[in-house]
C-alpha cells in the first residue's frame, strides 16, 4: 500500500468521541451509526458512493437533527480513496478514537465444490483487504487518542468451532469463500491486537441479522445486530476479544 505523505497524530480538538464506520450507508452500519450518533459522539459515515453517504446521514438527521454525522466518501478497495478519507478526517481536528471495519460482501452464493479460485477475489478484496488498508492508513489517528478501539465486524461463519458444531446454524450454511474471508479477518484482528497494545480490538459477530447481506433473510432486528458492535464500540470492558450480543464466542 502506498503511504500516505500527509500521515500526521492531529490532536483532536473538541470533546466528542469519534468513531468512522466504513460500510456505513446501509444495513449494520448505517444501525451502528444512528446508535452511536445518539450517544452524542461525532461519526465519520463511510461510504464508497457519495450520494449514498449523504442519504445515510441526513436519515440519521432526520430522527435526531442535532446528531453530528459526518458523511465521507471512502472505498475499502481502492488506496487513493481511502487515503483521501484519512486526509479529510485527519484535516477536520476531530481526532480519531474508534475504527469500525464494518463494510463487506458476501459474495457468490456457492457449495465449497462449486467454487473457482476467481470467486475468492471480490470477497477478499472487501472483506480481508478492505479492514487492512483502512487500519493501517487510520492507525496515525486512532493511536493518537486516550482510548482507542478498533472493531473488526467479523462473523460466526468465520468460526472454526461454532461451523463444526452441529448444533449451531453456522453448521449448516453451506461454501467457503464468505467464510474463509471472516476467518482471515479474526486472525489479522488478533495479530493487531498482539502488536497494538495500547488499542482494545475486538471482532464482533453480530448474529444472523436480516439485511441485503442475506436477502433479509436474518431472524435478528438490524438493531439486535448491532448490539455487540455498539458494545465494542462504547462499553468501558468487554467479555473477550471475540463477542456476539451475548457473550464470548470462540474464534
Amino acid at each position: 500500500m502506498t503511504e500516505n505523505p500527509n500521515h500526521s497524530e492531529n490532536p483532536r480538538h473538541h470533546d466528542r468521541t469519534t468513531v468512522l464506520v466504513t460500510g456505513a450507508n446501509k444495513g449494520l452500519g448505517l444501525e451502528t451509526s444512528r446508535r452511536l450518533a445518539l450517544l452524542g459522539w461525532t461519526v465519520w459515515m463511510a461510504a464508497r458512493d457519495e450520494q449514498a453517504g449523504l442519504d445515510a446521514a441526513a436519515r440519521i438527521r432526520t430522527i435526531q437533527p442535532d446528531a453530528d454525522v459526518r458523511p465521507v466518501v471512502l472505498d475499502v478497495t481502492d488506496d487513493k480513496s481511502v487515503l483521501t478519507a484519512y486526509d479529510i478526517v485527519a484535516e477536520s481536528g476531530t481526532g480519531l478514537d474508534v475504527l469500525i471495519n464494518n463494510a463487506g460482501v458476501a459474495g457468490f452464493h456457492r457449495t465449497t465444490l462449486e467454487t473457482v479460485p476467481a470467486d475468492f477475489l471480490p470477497v477478499f478484496g472487501v472483506n480481508v483487504l478492505g479492514p487492512v488498508r483502512v487500519t493501517h492508513a487510520f492507525l496515525p489517528l486512532l493511536t493518537a487518542s486516550p482510548s482507542p478501539r478498533l472493531v473488526m465486524v467479523s462473523s460466526g461463519l468465520g468460526s472454526i468451532a461454532l461451523v463444526n458444531d452441529p448444533e449451531r446454524t453456522e453448521s449448516r450454511v453451506p461454501g467457503m469463500v464468505y467464510q474463509s474471508s471472516k476467518a482471515a479477518l479474526n486472525m489479522i484482528a488478533n495479530q493487531y491486537a498482539r502488536d497494538l497494545p495500547g488499542v482494545r480490538v475486538t471482532t464482533v459477530d453480530p448474529g444472523y441479522t436480516a439485511t441485503d447481506l442475506n436477502g433479509h433473510q436474518g431472524h435478528q432486528t438490524v438493531t439486535e445486530g448491532t448490539d455487540a458492535i455498539v458494545a465494542a464500540a462504547s462499553a468501558d470492558t468487554v467479555a473477550g476479544p471475540h463477542i456476539d450480543r451475548h457473550g464470548v464466542v470462540p474464534h
